[in-house]
C-alpha cells in the first residue's frame, strides 16, 4: 500500500514515529562524530592551518551538538501530529548546518594537503555520508538536507581547483550522493512499511482485546443470566412444590374417606391433575440435577428385556389414545449402565417420540456392534428439520409448541437426556428426516459378565399396611403451614403418633419433654437454618442417632449438593403418598431385622 493510499491519520502516525525513532538513535551519533572530528583534526592540523582546522572542529561539535539537544528537548517534551511537521522543518534546518560544517573540510585540505590526507579526507566525508543513510534515511528530509549542504560546499571547493580531475571528482561526488539517495528512500520505504505492520498489529491487537472484552462480558452475562434463570426456576419451583405437596397428600387423605361414586370419580380427576403438575415438577428437579452434578451413576449389568416391557406398559395407553402402533423388537442382550438413569432416558425418547407421532408408530429395538449395544426409538413422526437437530437438546425448547400446552411437557425431556449420556458416558445420537420420521440412538456398553440385575424383573415394594406404622412417634419440622398439616393429617390417618412445629428451637424444647422416634424436616428452614443442621442438634440433645429423612421443594444447584451431602435420606417434594410411606416402612422394618422393638407403643 502506498502512503497516499493510507488513512490521514495513519499517515500521521507514521510520521511522527519515524522522527521518534530517528531523535532517538541521534544520541549515539554524537559521540562517533565528534570522535571522527576530533582524529581528522589531529591528522590535518598544522602550524599553517591552526585556526581553520580548530574552527572547523567548533562547527561540527556544535551541529552535532544542536542536533542530539534538539532531539533530546523533543523527545521529552513529547512527539505528536500536531507538532511532526515543525520538528522536520527545524531539523532540516540543523541539518543544513551540519552539512556546511563537515563539507568544509574540503577547503580545509583539498589543494593543500598531501595526496594521502586528501583522500583520507573524501574518504571521512563518504562515511559520514553512509552513516547519515542509516541514521537519517526514516526521515528523508533529513538526509537530502545534510547531503545537499555538504555535496554544495564540497563542489564549491572542488571546481575551483584547475586540475580536470578534481572536475571529476565533483561528478563522482553527485553521483555517490545520488545512489545513497536512493538507498535513503528505499530505507525511508521499508522502515514505513515496519511501521505500517506495527501499527496494523498494535490495531489488530487492541480490536482482539476489544473483541475479547466483548466476548467476555458477553459470556459473564451468558452466565449471570443462566443463573438468574436457574435462581428463578429454583424459586418458583420451590414455591409450586409446597402447594402441590400439599394437595397431594390430603388428596390421599380424602381417597381413604367414606365419598360417593361421584365423589370418588371428582377425586380421580383432581389426582390426575396433582400428578401432572408433579410430573412437570419433577421434570424440573430431575434438569437441575443434571446441572447440579448430583447424580452419580450406579452402573451395572442387566438384561434390556425386563426395561423395554416395563416401559411398553406404561406407555402403552397413550400409544393406544393416539391410534398408533408400538412395536418392541425381543432382544437377550445385557447392557453394563445405571438401569434407572437408562429407564428415565428411554422413557423420555419414547415420549417425545409419542407425542410427535400421528399416524403409523413407533418401533424399539436394539443391536450389537462389536463391545457396544445400540438401542434405536424409531417413529413416523413430524420429523426434525437439519437446522433444528442441534437445538432440540437445549432446554425448553420444543417444537410446534407455540400455545406451550402442558401436555406437550416442558420441553426439558431432550435437555435432560442428553445430560444423562453425557453422566453416563453414553453416546446419544439424532437422525432425522422432516415429514417422515426419527431416530435416536444410544450407545452403551455390552455387558462382559454373565450375572445380570434383576432391576426390572422382580420390583420389590412394600405395600400400604396401615398397622405396620401404627404408634410411630414423629416429629416433623416444616415451616409452611399447609405442608406441615397435609402431613400431620396424612401420618395421623396411617397411625403416627405426630407433633409439628415450625422452627428448629420449637422441636429441641419439644424433645425434652416427648420423646420422638423418628424426624421428618424440611431441608430450608426458616432464619437460614437447614433440616440437616436441625436434625444434628436434636440428635445432640437426645443423645442417639434417631432415625430421620428430609423432605425438601429445592431444586437450586448448590441446594442439592448441600442436601447429598448432608448423607440423610431425601425425598423430593411432591412426594407421593406411596413413596413417603415405603420410606417410613423401610425405616421401621429396618429397625425391627436389628432388634430394636422400641418403634411400637
Amino acid at each position: 500500500m502506498n502512503a497516499t493510499e493510507l488513512p490521514s491519520n495513519l499517515q500521521q502516525d507514521i510520521r511522527s514515529e519515524q522522527v521518534r525513532l530517528v531523535f532517538r538513535s541521534m544520541k549515539s551519533s554524537l559521540f562517533l562524530g565528534s570522535a571522527l572530528a576530533l582524529i581528522l583534526t589531529m591528522v590535518f592540523h598544522n602550524e599553517e592551518n591552526h585556526i581553520p582546522v580548530l574552527s572547523w572542529l567548533a562547527a561540527v561539535f556544535v551541529s552535532r551538538v544542536l542536533s542530539v539537544g534538539y532531539a533530546h528537548i523533543a523527545l521529552r517534551r513529547g512527539i505528536n501530529a500536531q507538532n511532526t511537521s515543525r520538528h522536520i522543518k527545524s531539523m532540516c534546518l540543523i541539518k543544513v548546518l551540519e552539512g556546511l560544517a563537515w563539507g568544509s573540510l574540503v577547503w580545509i585540505v583539498m589543494g593543500h594537503a598531501s595526496l594521502a590526507e586528501q583522500l583520507l579526507a573524501m574518504a571521512s566525508l563518504a562515511g559520514v555520508s553512509g552513516n547519515a543513510v542509516s541514521l537519517l534515511a526514516p526521515v528523508f528530509p533529513w538526509y537530502l538536507s545534510m547531503q545537499l549542504a555538504q555535496l554544495a560546499v564540497m563542489s564549491s571547493r572542488l571546481l575551483t581547483l584547475e586540475d580536470s580531475a578534481f572536475a571529476i571528482l565533483t561528478a563522482g561526488c553527485a553521483l555517490f550522493v545520488t545512489g545513497q539517495s536512493a538507498q535513503a528512500l528505499l530505507a525511508q520505504r521499508n522502515s514505513r512499511e515496519t511501521l505500517m505492520l506495527r501499527f496494523e498489529n498494535l490495531d489488530l491487537i487492541e480490536r482482539l482485546k476489544v473483541e475479547s472484552e466483548n466476548a467476555e462480558q458477553a459470556r459473564r452475562k451468558a452466565e449471570e443470566a443462566n443463573l438468574a434463570k436457574s435462581k428463578f426456576l429454583a424459586a418458583a419451583s420451590h414455591d409450586l412444590r409446597q402447594p402441590v405437596h400439599a394437595q397431594e397428600l390430603f388428596l390421599e387423605v380424602l381417597a381413604r374417606s367414606d365419598l360417593s361414586d361421584f365423589q370418588h370419580k371428582t377425586l380421580n380427576n383432581a389426582r390426575a391433575a396433582s400428578q401432572a403438575s408433579a410430573q412437570m415438577l419433577n421434570t424440573l428437579l430431575d434438569f437441575s440435577r443434571i446441572e447440579a452434578g448430583v447424580i452419580e451413576p450406579q452402573p451395572c449389568a442387566f438384561r434390556l428385556q425386563p426395561l423395554f416391557n416395563k416401559l411398553e406398559n406404561e406407555l402403552g395407553s397413550q400409544v393406544d389414545s393416539k391410534d398408533i402402533f408400538y412395536r418392541c423388537r425381543e432382544t437377550r442382550l445385557a447392557v453394563y449402565s445405571d438401569p434407572n438413569l437408562l429407564e428415565l432416558m428411554l422413557r423420555n425418547l419414547i415420549t417425545n417420540a409419542i407425542r410427535y407421532t400421528h399416524q403409523g408408530g413407533l418401533l424399539i429395538g436394539c443391536r450389537k456392534r462389536g463391545n457396544k449395544v445400540v438401542i434405536e426409538v424409531f417413529d413416523t413422526g413430524i420429523g426434525i428439520e437439519p437446522s433444528q437437530q442441534g437445538e432440540i437438546f437445549r432446554e425448553f425448547h420444543q417444537l410446534g409448541n407455540p400455545e406451550r400446552d402442558r401436555l406437550k411437557g416442558l420441553g426439558l425431556g431432550l435437555a435432560i437426556t442428553q445430560g444423562l449420556a453425557q453422566s453416563l458416558d453414553h453416546q446419544l445420537t439424532l437422525s432425522s428426516r422432516p415429514g417422515r420420521g426419527s431416530v435416536f440412538r444410544i450407545s452403551l456398553p455390552l455387558a462382559t459378565s454373565s450375572a445380570t440385575n434383576d432391576t426390572f424383573t422382580s420390583p420389590r415394594r412394600i405395600q400400604l399396611q396401615i398397622g405396620l406404622l401404627r404408634g410411630l412417634r414423629v416429629l416433623i419440622i416444616e415451616d409452611d403451614a399447609m405442608a406441615r398439616q397435609a402431613i400431620t393429617q396424612l401420618l395421623a390417618h396411617w397411625g403416627c403418633n405426630c407433633k409439628a412445629v415450625e422452627h428448629t428451637n420449637e422441636a429441641l424444647e419439644l424433645v425434652q419433654k416427648w420423646q420422638p422416634q423418628l424426624l421428618i424436616s424440611d431441608y430450608r428452614l426458616r432464619e437460614n437454618q437447614t433440616g440437616a443442621v436441625a436434625i444434628a442438634r436434636i440428635r445432640e440433645v437426645m443423645g442417639t442417632v434417631i432415625p430421620a429423612l428430609i423432605i425438601t421443594g429445592d431444586t437450586a444447584p448448590e441446594r442439592l449438593r448441600e442436601a447429598l451431602k448432608s448423607g440423610l435420606k431425601l425425598l423430593h417434594k411432591p412426594v407421593p403418598p406411596r413413596e413417603l410411606y415405603q420410606a417410613l416402612a423401610k425405616i421401621v422394618s429396618a429397625k425391627y431385622a436389628s432388634g430394636h422393638p422400641v418403634l411400637r407403643n
